[in-house]
């Protein structure tokens, strides 16, 4: 299976062949762009305005994947730790900048969702690695951490929002349960329920629906890479588990991490953080 994703030739540190077949293989890619253009020109026939949106998003998938690929070709042949570890923490910084920009009106969002997002992701992949359910390569270390980070980075952006949101509509009935002697934890139990339950829906609806619905990207990717269905079956049970794992843990800890932001050291809501 290795063999067809990733041709010898690919494998080779100094053996340049392979620009060459991939400039080939981006034949198809390109023949693909078709169908945007279509979505392109229905946009312009229905007067939608996201003619030039599209193009540039076409495009910036592109250049970014194109970036990428060859940067995990050059991860891949040093096959070193030190780059697993630097890879991986791009993505969590990149993914907890993003998560925090979606919960734009918690302070240090952007910190608490990478914290977040680290700790659910490592201790999830720490898991997998001690049961030997995965090597610790680049190979499969970089792709799997990148689905576990993405996934976690729209659950935890979601938890921080939501949980907030819930808070300063409810502000009168938590700093009750604060008067009378709550603690923070206590007073906004609803509201941490709530957020948690609203962000990891989606992720364990999907879980309960693959295969039946849609055939998800590992799975379908595997399959046409030349792997057979139950092989890819395999993986993808692995990586709903994964999924699941990592989410929670990010969206749980990311409601701890808030509370010195919602919060004063005498347990009182930080009034201008819900002021907005």
């Amino acid at each position: 299976m290795e063999s067809l994703l990733f041709p010898q030739a690919m494998l080779q540190p100094w053996d340049w062949a392979w620009i060459i077949d991939f400039l080939k293989g981006m034949m198809k890619p390109v023949a693909a762009t078709a169908v945007v253009f279509l979505a392109v020109a229905l946009s312009f026939y229905q007067k939608l305005g996201m003619e030039l949106e599209m193009i540039v998003a076409i495009l910036r998938a592109f250049i970014q994947l194109s970036i990428i690929g060859f940067v995990l070709q050059f991860i891949f042949n040093q096959d070193n730790a030190g780059w697993i570890l630097l890879a991986y923490l791009f993505m969590v910084s990149i993914a907890g900048y993003t998560a925090g920009q979606r919960a734009k009106h918690v302070p240090r969002g952007m910190y608490v969702a990478g914290a977040s997002i680290l700790t659910g992701t490592a201790v999830t992949m720490f898991v997998l690695v001690v049961l030997s359910v995965f090597p610790f390569t680049p190979r499969y270390i970089i792709p799997v951490a990148g689905m576990m980070v993405g996934n976690a980075m729209t659950v935890t952006g979601v938890t921080m929002k939501r949980l907030r949101e819930d808070i300063k509509t409810q502000i009168n009935l938590v700093e009750t349960a604060l008067a009378l002697g709550a603690t923070p934890r206590e007073a906004t139990h609803e509201q941490v329920k709530r957020a948690a339950i609203l962000a990891l829906s989606p992720v364990v609806d999907n879980t309960k629906t693959v295969g039946l619905i849609s055939l998800p990207g590992a799975m379908t990717g595997l399959i046409m890479g030349g792997a057979s269905p139950l092989e890819a079956i395999q993986l993808q049970i692995v990586v709903m588990n994964m999924m699941i794992g990592a989410a929670t843990i990010s969206s749980i800890m990311v409601t701890y991490l808030c509370w010195p932001s919602f919060f004063t050291k005498a347990y009182q809501l930080e009034t201008k953080v819900f002021s907005s």
